[in-house]
């Protein structure tokens, strides 16, 4: 029997994730997942793919949203309260063009001081309409391209399984920052087959596999690149024929609904 064994959301793209017992899922993914992003001073999002520091930034989502509690090494704590009417900003997420309420110069300074680069934090507009991609591309807040990410234990065993042969140190979870771990699946990327997936009145469905990037290779504890895996190893059997490697399920929301740590997952139907 498959299960959810993890649920995490990520309150601000590129930052740390809230690890939770039940979660909230909303048609844009796990509430509040990516409803916030940082930028530079001209609006262009930034990621762990240029600012790996980004990792140890933890930010908690508190009363329903109206305040951010904010914490990083070597730096005060912020609670920050959020402005859903902020001035309105372009930005630009990956490949998209859009807008964000700016939530003003405390937290400009704040995320400036932690990453050593000038900084601003942005808020998704309240209904954003943003359509992900993939074979089926449901909505997202400021997520690259889809609601949802999900791995399984069995795909991580494997690829540790394949890094110890070669003396290498196993790698968490955490390297590839899932939404949903899944547990009781024998075999290494089952997830990479479904088609629709139930989980108590939630329905899921299949977007695309996740090519990976260099945010794999970044110690997610420490905000630091830490060497060629899980890429490397990946590069041997988990190239995809449009280039890149993967690990991992995008998926979007076709029902929302309140999901808990120990539900059964069913695959209603396969690729």
């Amino acid at each position: 029997m498959a299960t959810v064994s993890a649920l995490t959301y990520y309150p601000i793209k590129g930052c740390a994730g809230v690890t939770v017992d039940r979660a909230e899922v909303t048609p844009t993914g796990l509430a509040h997942d990516r409803s916030f992003v940082v930028t530079d001073p001209d609006g262009v999002a930034l990621t762990q793919r240029n600012v790996a520091r980004l990792a140890t930034i933890r930010a908690q989502v508190l009363h329903a949203g109206t305040k951010l509690a904010l914490s990083a090494p070597t730096t005060d704590d912020l609670i920050l309260d959020v402005n859903p009417h902020g001035p309105l900003r372009e930005v630009t997420v990956h490949k998209w063009h859009g807008t964000a309420h700016d939530q003003g110069d405390d937290a400009a300074t704040w995320f400036t001081e932690v990453l050593n680069t000038p900084a601003r934090l942005m808020r998704a507009p309240i209904g954003l309409n943003r359509e992900g991609s993939g074979d089926t591309p449901g909505q997202i807040l400021y997520s690259d391209s889809t609601a949802l990410l999900i791995t399984s234990l069995s795909s991580l065993d494997g690829l540790n399984a394949r890094l110890l042969e070669k003396g290498a140190d196993p790698l968490p979870m955490n390297r590839f920052r899932p939404n949903i771990v899944v547990a009781g699946w024998p075999d290494p990327h089952t997830e990479d087959q479904v088609h629709r997936m139930q989980i108590g009145p939630v329905e899921i469905a299949y977007g695309k596999r996740d090519i990976r990037c260099v945010v794999t290779t970044v110690d997610q504890l420490a905000g630091v690149r830490s060497g060629p895996e899980p890429l490397r190893t990946l590069a041997e059997y988990r190239r995809e024929p449009e280039g890149g490697v993967s690990f991992g399920m995008k998926a979007a929301v076709l029902h929302p609904g309140e999901i808990f740590v120990g539900d059964e997952i069913t695959v209603t139907s396969w690729l």
